[in-house]
């Protein structure tokens, strides 16, 4: 009971930094979103240091998805969903979580971190600069995007398989920059969302094949 109470005290400060955030920055609901995307990231490494059981897991997992499935009809927490444009991304966000606690949780622990770090942080990441810093764009499938916040995404997720990938190995090699690379042409395919599953379910399955195994 400590431990998932600890979880969520992790998730209401998140969620309450949101809110305080928007209070003084009401134009920025974007940004708003953006500190949830991110802030959640962490979570994943604190509930394997807790040691939380992978049942548990996707259990927890489970009713936030059906929470935030909620929230997307009816708008009890109009934060969460906030964006300027239309996108099932948050119920994308919690789906890939779920799978991929469903597959690397015991399995492969550093392949479950890395996909959902590659998310959190680097399409995050890639989505404040993106916005926020002017560079040459393009539109595809609709949507914007920008020179700086795709470099954002393949710096920030080489970054993250180097650490882990160094972390499991204690070493580096050629195929830590074809993951990176993957994602961030996987973020690209980001209609409605959907890059919030694409985009960790993928590298996280390439880190497991060219990785770990």
């Amino acid at each position: 009971m400590i431990k998932f109470t600890l979880i969520l005290l992790y998730l209401f400060l998140i969620f309450l930094i949101s809110v305080v955030f928007k209070k003084y920055n009401v134009d920025s609901r974007e940004i708003v979103r953006k500190i949830i995307h991110i802030g959640i990231g962490p979570l994943i490494p604190i509930a394997q240091f807790l040691k939380i059981n992978q049942n548990s897991a996707l259990i927890f997992t489970g009713i936030v998805s059906l929470m935030v499935f909620i929230n997307y009809n009816y708008r009890l927490f109009p934060t969460i969903e906030d964006v300027e444009r239309k996108s099932f991304g948050t119920l994308f966000y919690c789906l890939s979580l779920f799978i991929l606690i469903y597959l690397y949780w015991d399995k492969d622990p550093y392949a479950l971190i890395t996909g959902f770090f590659i998310m959190t942080f680097g399409d995050g990441l890639a989505g404040l600069i993106g916005k926020n810093l002017n560079s040459k764009s393009w539109i595809f499938f609709k949507q914007k995007k920008s020179l700086f916040g795709t470099m954002t995404m393949f710096l920030t997720s080489l970054l993250v398989v180097c650490s882990i990938g160094y972390v499991q190995q204690n070493s580096l090699n050629l195929n830590y920059f074809t993951i990176a690379l993957f994602a961030t042409l996987l973020e690209q395919f980001s209609v409605l969302g959907v890059d919030n599953f694409i985009v960790p379910i993928s590298s996280a399955l390439f880190f497991n094949f060219f990785i770990t195994n």
